[in-house]
């Protein structure tokens, strides 16, 4: 059994939908982050960075209990754990490294600041507006131009790379970024988004606490 301790951000999702498309048994617990539960000693004793999402593994390494913080290192150890939605074969598996990193380095720091800027900043910052909707135009552009030669991300199997950034792309209107001009992207993004594991996910903890 897995404890798992997250919201309802792209980050929590990720793992959200990977303990779904792995059908592993996990219990969620929410964590309101804009009621400040992250800074709970208890939860911090588990993700000491206060960030969500964080699990608890009860049947860890070597059969023990172990925990972990940080997304992208959950979605790896729960591909290692099972030995899915992840390749074997060297290369295979490092292009899914180099396009995790890109999540993890770009599409989420990026298009969560053109988020904020454009929805949650108590005052327009013109500047930032700008300087972040053009890079989330051309992280677009990038993840466009490879899916043009590429079903998935990292080649042609689904895999953590994509659970990993998908999350983060449904709402580009948010992010300055006219889908429409990213088709690649949106065929992508809309056939992930039919996953039966992918629609369960995003609806854990849907209904928790300041969500009702």
């Amino acid at each position: 059994m897995i404890d798992l301790y997250s919201w309802t951000t792209p980050n929590g999702r990720k793992v959200h939908i990977m303990l779904e498309e792995l059908g592993l048994a996990y219990t969620a617990h929410p964590i309101d982050i804009g009621a400040g539960d992250q800074f709970d000693p208890a939860f911090v004793a588990i993700s000491p960075n206060n960030k969500i999402p964080a699990i608890v593994d009860h049947n860890g390494l070597g059969g023990h209990e172990y925990s972990l913080f940080e997304s992208g290192a959950i979605l790896l150890y729960l591909a290692e754990k099972t030995g899915c939605l992840m390749p074997s074969e060297p290369r295979a598996k490092f292009e899914v490294y180099q396009w995790l990193m890109f999540q993890m380095g770009n599409v989420g720091p990026m298009l969560g600041q053109a988020h904020h800027f454009n929805r949650a900043a108590s005052e327009t910052i013109d500047y930032a507006v700008a300087r972040y909707e053009k890079e989330a135009n051309r992280l677009y552009s990038v993840m466009d131009k490879r899916l043009g030669v590429s079903d998935y991300l990292a080649g042609e199997q689904y895999t953590i790379a994509d659970i990993a950034v998908w999350p983060w792309l449904q709402a580009p209107e948010f992010q300055g970024v006219d889908i429409e001009a990213y088709p690649n992207v949106k065929c992508w993004s809309d056939a992930i988004g039919k996953r039966d594991a992918v629609q369960a996910g995003v609806n854990v903890l849907i209904g928790s606490k300041s969500n009702q």
